[in-house]
């Protein structure tokens, strides 16, 4: 899609991830306290139906701006909203262990660069898992078959071009673009209405790329809410409802000692 195509496409007029004042800086305890500001003030919204690009060059913060919206790291100020799959909204600033668990679980798909999982699972239980539990819509946890759930797992290894010998094999034993494609697919095979996506081609080939593509328009026709990270200026065209530039969001002040050191520190 166009560059200019600056308005969103919503499904509704409530955001799925809004980020009110939000402001990131690290204290750099192993030099005296410094403080690394990183953010300074971000407002965003991101509604169901859009894809949001953030633009700008490496060391800009836009990973840590997404594991901010992940939750790895807390704010130093400001607010991160998101609504959850079961229509309430959470609070990330604040929110408990558990309701970031079923974040996680339920409302936030994370596509990282890297395959964390348990060594010596197979494939294709990897890709399975996610759709284990769900949510029936009084909120309740649901256990999903296993023989379905690998039954969707085997029709996602196929369309991302897994070969069948390995679905067996731990995927810790695969190449680093069959490992992505393997963290794509786990990520993915749930749906949920809140997908960040940190490189998500960036070891994958034309072909799987393409796949890729075709699967984040399906997420966003269906309703879901991307925010994501491309280097490739193809693939960030190609996806792109609306792109912002990081760059807007940095403070340039000098490191100073921290007073009163806080948070999650680099």
């Amino acid at each position: 899609m166009s560059q200019d195509m600056n308005s969103a496409v919503a499904t509704d007029t409530l955001p799925m991830l809004s980020l009110r004042g939000v402001s990131k800086r690290f204290v750099l305890h192993h030099q005296h306290g410094a403080v690394l500001p990183v953010f300074d003030r971000v407002d965003l919204d991101v509604h169901g139906g859009e894809c949001v690009v953030l633009d700008g060059p490496s060391g800009m913060g836009k990973s840590t701006l997404l594991k901010l919206v992940y939750a790895n790291y807390r704010p130093s100020a400001g607010e991160i909203r998101v609504r959850s799959a079961t229509g309430g909204v959470v609070n990330l600033s604040v929110a408990t262990p558990g309701e970031l668990v079923s974040l996680r679980r339920h409302t936030i798909g994370y596509v990282s660069q890297f395959l964390r999982v348990i060594p010596r699972v197979p494939a294709l239980d990897v890709v399975a898992e996610p759709l284990i539990e769900d949510l029936t819509g009084d909120g309740q946890a649901v256990v999903l078959g296993r023989e379905a759930a690998r039954e969707q797992a085997r029709e996602w290894l196929t369309r991302l071009r897994i070969p069948e010998r390995l679905w067996s094999l731990p995927p810790a034993t695969f190449s680093g673009g069959e490992q992505q494609r393997i963290n794509i697919a786990r990520s993915l095979i749930k749906p949920r209405p809140l997908l960040l996506l940190d490189e998500p081609t960036a070891s994958l080939d034309q072909a799987n790329t393409r796949t890729v593509i075709e699967l984040i328009d399906e997420a966003r026709s269906a309703g879901a809410a991307l925010l994501g990270i491309f280097h490739d200026g193809q693939v960030a065209e190609a996806v792109a409802t609306r792109r912002v530039a990081v760059a807007s969001f940095r403070t340039h002040p000098p490191a100073t000692p921290a007073t009163h050191p806080e948070g999650v520190t680099a």
